[in-house]
């Protein structure tokens, strides 16, 4: 049964006041709290609807409510307003991000951002290589048979390989293979470099096409994501701020929080810098995770995300100042690789 505006009203200020207070609500404390513009006796009522609808619980035999899992959802869906960071916070935001040096800084000044501005978990992952593009390819010949593959791209990321070559190679023919595949390859999705190489081979003199034969095999297994440095993570001292909203689950929510592949899925996957994702409670698929929330949202230069970066705390959390939180950091981050 849909609620009416009244009892959305009452869920909403028992939210707010559960978050801020971490105590049950009664309705004398709303009445007395809220301009709710009703007797507390109609609030009573309204309680016990929402109550009988799912939205609300009472922990124990006290008068207080505390929302359920569905109750945030519903508030989450209802937002009309997400609360705007100030001024000051904005620039702070962009201060301390516009002095990273390179991306390894960026992702770890994010993070560590994230962490401090929300108070909770901040996870960041490192552009995907699958989603970025190429910028610039360098043949550095480090012995006579070897050359330092360095592949850099529009999102910041370096990648480098040495290459073990089958046959000396002059500078001239170095240049050559270094002119021919910034040619073809910049601008490029590197997943796009699999459909390219075959006619990039077609185009060398015969003598070169061994050479970048070994070379492009390197560049397709650079597709072949490396787990190693994907994804960065701060704040877990923030989960001992809220130890109590977790009960029995914290030491298994800090345990999973240890695995890479549980923080690819909890921030991973999103397509668009636009798109804000929130799971709460039993919503998120990683079960030791279900008395936490989620809030994450892609980054990138452009209208395609490159990576993701969200935040993690309990289920009682501050939900429209995290969601102006993360889409900001977002925003900034995807500026600076924009014009990195």
């Amino acid at each position: 049964m849909p609620l009416d505006d009244r009892k959305l009203a009452v869920l909403r200020a028992i939210v707010e006041d559960y978050v801020a207070t971490h105590e049950p609500v009664g309705s004398k404390a709303l009445v007395e709290r809220h301009r709710l513009g009703v007797s507390p006796a109609t609030v009573r009522n309204d309680m016990a609807v929402l109550e009988e609808e799912g939205y609300i619980r009472q922990p124990h035999t006290s008068a207080g409510r505390v929302p359920t899992d569905k109750g945030y959802r519903l508030f989450v869906d209802r937002l009309s307003r997400v609360k705007p960071l100030s001024g000051v916070e904005r620039r702070a935001i962009q201060r301390f991000l516009d002095g990273a040096v390179d991306l390894d800084d960026v992702i770890h000044r994010t993070v560590r951002l994230l962490a401090q501005i929300t108070r909770q978990v901040a996870v960041v992952q490192y552009p995907s290589l699958t989603r970025s593009s190429v910028r610039h390819l360098e043949l550095v010949p480090v012995a006579t048979r070897r050359i330092l593959l360095v592949v850099i791209m529009d999102t910041g990321r370096v990648e480098q390989r040495v290459v073990e070559m089958a046959e000396e190679l002059t500078e001239e023919d170095v240049s050559t293979l270094r002119n021919a595949l910034n040619e073809k390859l910049v601008g490029h999705l590197l997943v796009e470099t699999s459909a390219l190489l075959p006619t990039l081979m077609e185009e060398l003199r015969e003598e070169l096409r061994p050479a970048m034969s070994t070379l492009s095999d390197v560049l397709l297994e650079m597709l072949v994501e490396r787990p190693e440095g994907r994804v960065a993570l701060a704040g877990t001292a923030n989960l001992t701020r809220n130890s109590l909203d977790f009960t029995d689950s914290f030491r298994r929510i800090l345990e999973a929080l240890e695995e890479e592949v549980v923080l690819l899925k909890l921030i991973g996957g999103v397509e668009s810098p636009t798109t804000l994702r929130i799971r709460i409670g039993d919503e998120n698929e990683i079960e030791p995770l279900r008395s936490t929330s989620v809030v994450s949202t892609g980054y990138g230069p452009g209208s395609t995300a490159v990576g993701g970066l969200g935040v993690l705390g309990p289920t009682r959390m501050d939900y429209p100042g995290t969601i102006a939180a993360v889409r900001a950091v977002a925003r900034h981050v995807g500026d600076l690789l924009a014009h990195g």
